[in-house]
């Protein structure tokens, strides 16, 4: 069985959250997490998808590895892990992105099963629901049926 969901690990601003809930839904996964930080409702989720999949809270790291799903891969979204070009994705996944001034701290990547990173032109830093979504988007498009 295929599925994925994908977090943040301590993120700053609540907006970064509702965007990435609504792609989130748009692209197929089958929930959002965040750890370390409890937001309920996200005022830039307009298409209310909080009725579509599940926003699950993790109080801490320990509590997230206690509770995640068996047999799910980590991948950790921070720059100077492999390329999202060449990155085949697994077939169950929780894709994790770090807070958005601080990043993915080394013992969350530690954890990790892979590390990825999104190329750029430019500065290869991305708004953290912008990472999300070009990830999320990739791994539609490289899933049975993804290419239209």
């Amino acid at each position: 069985m295929s599925f994925f969901e994908i977090g943040i690990f301590a993120p700053i601003h609540n907006e970064n959250i509702g965007t990435l809930w609504r792609s989130a839904y748009q692209l197929g996964a089958a929930g959002i997490f965040v750890i370390g930080k409890w937001r309920r409702s996200q005022a830039s989720d307009t298409a209310r998808t909080m009725l579509e999949i599940p926003f699950r809270n993790y109080l801490n790291w320990e509590n997230f590895l206690q509770h995640r799903p068996v047999g799910s891969r980590l991948v950790g979204i921070e720059m100077g892990g492999e390329p999202l070009a060449s990155f085949q994705h697994p077939t169950q996944a929780l894709y994790i992105l770090g807070s958005e001034a601080n990043g993915l701290p080394d013992y969350v990547q530690k954890h990790c099963d892979h590390i990825i990173h999104i190329e750029a032109l430019r500065d290869s830093s991305y708004n953290v629901a912008v990472a999300g979504s070009i990830v999320m988007y990739h791994r539609f498009l490289k899933s049975p049926g993804g290419a239209l």
